[in-house]
């Protein structure tokens, strides 16, 4: 086996840490910094920062492996134009970024939250992250959020329940996201532990309504990214389906934002920097933060609500039903040749298997599943037909 210089290769990682130092923002989170729950002797060796080993990690997850065939907003549309989540994390990543590069910020924390976040999605899009959900709670285990499985993959799922130990200020920002919710100004909480991180998850479970704030700057940012990088890619993609047209676009949000994607992410981004440059915050002006908040209601009623997509929505609805019974009744009756056992418990850690319920187990496999697999799951002749797009 080849042996390496360790004093070279860890003065290598010194040399970048201390140039962090010099040229982050007064606000960042250095590199030196990250916080995992345990110590590993191999990570304490080598030229690696801490957050890039977090983003590698990530990469190589099998979840992430699996964002590419997770549904963005419109499933079962036979169109290789339209947005799915692989490229969505990859935008919010670069928007992320490029914003973290002119406020000074740890590009390197931005990317790992901003390739984690969505991890947790159910297939099909919100529909099927509601439709789990009600089925969580009509069995006991609370509300399904799609941050907090995120979390619960990474940290306690991948790697046969081990999980990939990342960083608290990753996994924090991973389940402190809710790009769906409207903020204009976003200020980090910054006393966390790992302690508080399980309280939020379990807060966040109990209650979908819970309030979370990032503990870093650099969770904020992706925070707004996430916004920024669907609001008007997803008017793109509803123009592509003849859901709405261009002219539909409110007239006064036009004169704020533009009407096409690139440019309503230029007037974003531009803003966001502008106005978080040196500050302990990251926020909008009032003038964009109203005019975004007016477009995110447009895309829910004429895009997300539109009837025109939810042609599916009942059999999809039936069909999680049929798997989620399915899976706990296997589990229940120890049927160890259904693919739950085969294809999710096989080798799984024992730690795993005691800490979590059997309907937490079914939630996990389900959420974890692609489009096409859970499709795969159910009987042909009940299976939706993907139409045209």
């Amino acid at each position: 086996m080849e042996k390496f210089d360790r004093s070279l290769l860890n003065g290598i990682r010194e040399i970048l840490n201390r140039h962090e130092t010099e040229v982050l923002s007064p606000g960042a989170i250095y590199s030196s910094d990250g916080l995992r729950r345990y110590t590993e002797k191999s990570l304490e060796i080598g030229y690696r920062q801490t957050f890039s080993t977090d983003v590698d990690r990530i990469l190589h997850s099998r979840a992430y492996t699996r964002y590419i065939d997770k549904t963005q907003v419109f499933y079962l549309i036979q169109n290789d134009h339209i947005t799915h989540r692989v490229l969505h994390v990859q935008l919010v990543a670069k928007i992320s970024r490029s914003i973290g590069r002119f406020l000074g910020l740890n590009e390197d924390l931005i990317e790992a939250i901003a390739l984690g976040h969505d991890i947790g999605h159910t297939p099909f899009g919100h529909d099927g992250e509601r439709i789990l959900s009600g089925l969580c709670r009509s069995h006991g285990i609370g509300y399904f959020q799609h941050n907090v499985q995120s979390v619960q993959f990474l940290d306690r799922v991948e790697r046969k329940g081990r999980g990939w130990n990342l960083c608290l200020q990753t996994l924090d920002g991973i389940l402190c996201h809710d790009g769906e919710i409207h903020n204009q100004l976003l200020k980090p909480c910054k006393e966390k532990t790992f302690e508080s991180l399980e309280n939020e998850m379990a807060k966040k479970t109990e209650d979908s309504k819970f309030p979370l704030m990032p503990m870093t700057l650099e969770g904020c940012v992706v925070r707004m990214a996430d916004t920024i990088s669907y609001i008007g890619r997803d008017i793109e993609d509803a123009i592509r389906l003849d859901l709405v047209s261009r002219s539909d676009l409110p007239e006064e949000v036009v004169a704020v934002l533009g009407n096409s994607n690139g440019t309503i992410v230029f007037n974003l981004v531009t803003d966001v920097i502008q106005n978080s440059y040196r500050n302990a915050f990251v926020t909008f002006s009032a003038r964009i933060s109203k005019a975004l908040k007016r477009l995110k209601n447009f895309n829910l009623e004429y895009i997300y609500m539109n009837p025109g997509i939810k042609h599916h929505l009942n059999t999809i609805h039936d069909l999680f039903e049929m798997l989620f019974d399915r899976y706990l009744e296997d589990i229940e009756k120890e049927n160890c040749s259904s693919v739950i056992f085969s294809g999710f418990l096989s080798d799984m850690s024992e730690d795993y298997i005691e800490r979590f319920s059997k309907e937490e187990i079914v939630r996990d496999f389900i959420a974890g599943m692609t489009d096409r697999y859970f499709l795969r799951q159910c009987p042909e002749y009940l299976r939706p037909r993907p139409g045209a797009g």
